[in-house]
């Protein structure tokens, strides 16, 4: 299980580093030499969202969800359609962005990327549920409110891949290029963020945050009331009705802040042996880009002809608050999942961390100041932004490589 664990987090350290931030990076020098936020093609756009997303996000959720429930559970995991999990789905990943960047035969290998993609996410949901059938006889519990937050998260997972199918059949059939035509795009992009992303990252939150940080517990409430809102968000997204979408959104962001006592002050200490003792700020930084990313996108709803408002609240909430999370519980965890390892640098931990706060942070006042003309100097800030993330993803991805190909803890201490 270790070993299939490093194979879906190091696949998705090259997602994150090769096709995901440096096409991110090669996109945002060419919107800044023409001050135009359309510089560039919706296919290479497209393309580094999905790599980063799928590729470097998704990887991980499928690498620790298969790691994690399977263990929790004792179940004994058929490892041949493990590791083809693992193969289909690295595989497809590559050949959408293949597609998305070069346009070669892609009214083919558009639709059977995204086949793939739902085809691997069939065989790792059918891994889990394994593990968690239930023994005849044995008294059916309730489920916690973390768990049902994650299985919302999942099953979100599975229904953004289904539209992305969906839209990659179309635009084979009847489209012009490879790219979603953009109302297609902005409610997948939406649904990610409501149905996969928030969810899970909640989820999560809930069940880590008080064991890591020594926050105080939060309520059952709390998830059991998130997972309604983030549904009826996705919903409102998908219908297009932006300004309900965007009230729910801050409803949501202010349940989680409060209900999760992120900002508090910690009843026991931090977990922070063998990492940067930095860690619980960090997580509040990204609970703070989520404040923001909510209040840009009310501001955005009353205001829709500023697009800097749409790029920087979707910057502050990918970048400023899944990124920072998963950089900053990703050290904190991966390391014991992959076969009780010790984290190779915290120093470097603290560095990526730091560089990812501030490209973010130029990031986001760049796109606010520069697209709608208010400042145009800021246009120059948004290479500089790209650099530091980049920084900050390649230092996190060498810190996991590092500490991933380490022998393990007690091996160590033996030496």
């Amino acid at each position: 299980m270790a070993r299939l664990l490093t194979a879906f987090i190091s696949s998705g350290l090259v997602y994150l580093l090769g096709p995901g931030s440096f096409l991110g990076l090669w996109n945002l020098f060419a919107i800044s030499q023409q001050h135009a936020p359309f510089a560039v093609t919706a296919t290479w756009l497209q393309a580094h969202g999905h790599a980063e997303v799928y590729g470097w996000v998704g990887s991980f959720i499928l690498g620790i969800g298969l790691h994690s429930l399977t263990r929790r559970h004792r179940t004994r995991v058929n490892f041949a359609w493990a590791w083809t999990c693992w193969a289909v789905w690295t595989g497809a990943i590559g050949m959408r962005w293949f597609t998305g960047v070069y346009d070669w035969h892609w009214r083919l290998l558009l639709p059977a990327s995204a086949a793939l993609e739902l085809f691997a996410y069939g065989i790792f949901q059918t891994t889990v549920r394994k593990a968690h059938k239930r023994v005849p006889g044995q008294p059916r519990e309730p489920l916690p409110g973390w768990v049902m937050l994650v299985l919302t998260g999942a099953l979100g997972f599975g229904l953004t891949l289904v539209v992305n199918l969906a839209g990659a059949i179309h635009q084979a059939g009847w489209g012009a290029s490879a790219a979603f035509p953009p109302w297609w795009d902005r409610r997948m992009v939406e649904l990610m963020t409501w149905a996969f992303l928030a969810p899970f990252v909640f989820g999560f939150s809930t069940r880590w945050l008080p064991v890591f940080a020594g926050l105080r517990p939060s309520r059952d409430w709390v998830p059991r009331a998130l997972a309604p809102i983030l549904a009826a968000g996705a919903i409102a997204m998908l219908a297009g009705w932006w300004l309900p979408g965007a009230f729910l959104w801050a409803a949501a962001a202010a349940i989680a802040v409060t209900g999760l006592h992120i900002f508090r002050p910690a009843i026991a200490k931090a977990k922070t042996q063998n990492i940067h003792p930095t860690f619980p700020w960090f997580l509040r930084f990204a609970y703070g880009w989520l404040v923001v990313s909510a209040a840009l996108g009310l501001w955005s709803a009353f205001s829709p002809a500023n697009t800097g408002l749409t790029g920087a609240g979707r910057h502050a909430f990918t970048v400023g608050f899944i990124a920072t999370m998963v950089l900053t519980i990703g050290q904190r965890v991966l390391p014991a999942f992959a076969g009780m390892k010790l984290l190779h640098s915290p120093a470097l931990m603290f560095i990526s961390l730091a560089s990812l706060e501030i490209g973010c942070l130029l990031r986001v006042s760049g796109e606010l100041l520069a697209y709608p003309g208010w400042w145009p100097i800021a246009w120059s800030w948004l290479p500089f932004s790209a650099g530091l993330e980049i920084t900050a993803f390649t230092l996190f991805a060498y810190n996991l490589a590092r500490t991933l190909a380490s022998p393990p803890a007690h091996l160590r201490a033996a030496a």
